[in-house]
């Protein structure tokens, strides 16, 4: 049986698709008027980047989860990478719109490097799968 610690990519997954819904909701109806167009852009990027990563985990969680042997350290890797992507990403591009304060602007890159890291430990998992 595996331990709890296997959960969280399914828990943030979930966690993370509806803030999405409801952050494009919010972007679409309530927030027309309080923020400036630029802003709701910036949501609307970082709604779509953490919808998709939601997704990504996901499809992580459950390739680990069939997973009997092999490199399972990339699954990992590839899981932290799509959370704390779209916790530095989609989180600084937030609070950069709700807030104006630009030093979180400088979260994205640092959450766009471990999306990347996350997709190349990913692709590594098939790789070293495919090789045997």
């Amino acid at each position: 049986m595996r331990s709890n610690l296997h959960n969280w990519p399914v828990v943030f997954a979930g966690i993370s698709g509806a803030m999405a819904v409801a952050m494009a909701a919010g972007a679409a109806h309530d927030l027309q008027d309080s923020l400036a167009a630029a802003d709701l852009e910036r949501i609307q990027t970082a709604v779509r980047y953490q919808i998709w990563h939601a997704l990504a985990l996901l499809g992580t969680a459950a390739l680990t989860a069939t997973a009997t042997d092999g490199p399972l350290v990339s699954l990992r890797v590839a899981a932290y990478g799509f959370a704390l992507g779209t916790l530095a990403f989609c989180g600084g591009l937030y609070l950069l719109s709700f807030t104006g304060v630009e030093l979180f602007g400088w979260l994205a890159p640092v959450g766009g490097l471990a999306f990347i890291a996350g997709w190349l430990a990913l692709a590594a998992y098939g790789w070293r799968r495919h090789r045997g």
